[in-house]
């Protein structure tokens, strides 16, 4: 793994932070409906998912390939569980273990 795989990783990470803020932020009531749409959860979610795109794009300009990209984003469906249940108290099933430790294995398969 090069550096900019770690960047890739980082993006995964700041992603799933901007899924967790975004949920946040769906939760909370706000008198105005503009509130909805503008506030600093919802506009940091996006800022976050913006720089994720960003880097993404940055690492595979310097040779990081689609797939690779496309394979460690799935590290997503991992990382959002855990903040999910770590922020929320959010249950995780038996089969979403399951699932999250067949999908950690596929990307380590992967990259072998």
């Amino acid at each position: 793994m090069s550096k900019y795989h770690v960047i890739v990783f980082l993006a995964v990470v700041l992603a799933s932070l901007a899924q967790i803020l975004l949920k946040w932020s769906a939760n909370d009531k706000y008198t105005q409906a503009w509130a909805d749409y503008l506030n600093v959860k919802v506009i940091g979610g996006y800022a976050l998912l913006a720089v994720s795109f960003l880097l993404n794009i940055f690492a595979m300009s310097k040779g990081v390939l689609v797939k690779e990209v496309s394979t460690l984003e799935t590290l997503s469906y991992l990382l959002v569980p855990l903040l999910s249940w770590m922020a929320f108290s959010e249950r995780l099933s038996q089969r979403k273990v399951w699932a999250i430790i067949c999908i950690v294995l596929g990307v380590i398969v992967f990259f072998l």
